[in-house]
């Protein structure tokens, strides 16, 4: 009997996430979604999958996610780590809760999901995580300012992480998307990306899909850029 393989996605009710758990079904996954709207679980209903409705701010929520895979799959091959947004606002006058919360928002619900999971995939001798950033976590702007900092944390994460988790065959890797078609389109910011296009959530989730699969095998430890050649900060 073929094994079922499993991803769970946690802020998966809309956007790339989203993209991501269609994207994950089709290529066969069974799929469960963390969401704090609610959508996250109506979706995976509808690809038949499990949902919990929940913050990736939560350990109790991601908990159950975890929870309800293994009591229906028995096993988590694949771990999307997204993500919500903060407030943006001039770079020193983000008062020091703020920092907080884009720490908790940006990293924090990464190394959660990730704690959660790793030791299943560890005992399964395998599995991959893919964590959803930003072009301007290497590319930092004036525009995000605890996105890009916080993220470019987490790309340290993720060189530790592997370091110590890859000999399990857990592989690891970051998706920076640049302007995506998720955002409202704004013409000046169109015209700083030499496709002179907004990225698709869908490319971005065929992305997140390759790095899923076995023809990424040995792609590891990466912040792999989706943002149309977008090369300086706006």
């Amino acid at each position: 009997m073929a094994v079922e393989k499993v991803a769970l996605i946690t802020a998966g009710g809309t956007g790339i996430a989203a993209a991501t758990a269609r994207r994950l079904a089709e290529d066969g996954f069974q799929v469960g979604i963390l969401s704090s709207s609610g959508k996250g679980e109506a979706l995976a209903q509808e690809l038949g999958g499990v949902g919990v409705t929940g913050s990736s701010q939560c350990l109790a929520d991601l908990g159950r996610l975890v929870d309800l895979a293994q009591a229906r799959w028995g096993r988590v091959d694949v771990l999307i780590n997204s993500t919500g947004h903060e407030p943006r606002a001039p770079l020193l006058s983000l008062a020091d809760e703020r920092w907080l919360q884009g720490t908790d928002t940006y990293l924090q619900s990464v190394i959660r999901p990730t704690r959660l999971v790793a030791p299943l995939m560890q005992a399964q001798r395998g599995g991959v995580i893919v964590n959803l950033s930003s072009a301007w976590a290497v590319d930092p702007s004036a525009l995000f300012p605890t996105s890009a900092l916080v993220r470019a944390g987490l790309a340290s994460f993720t060189r530790i992480f592997i370091d110590s988790h890859s000999r399990h065959n857990i592989r690891m890797n970051n998706v920076l998307p640049g302007w995506i078609d998720t955002l409202p389109v704004w013409e000046e910011r169109r015209t700083t990306v030499p496709l002179q296009r907004y990225g698709q959530a869908a490319e971005v989730a065929a992305t997140i899909a390759f790095l899923a699969s076995e023809g990424a095998g040995y792609i590891n430890g990466q912040n792999l850029r989706v943002d149309g050649g977008l090369a300086l900060a706006t």
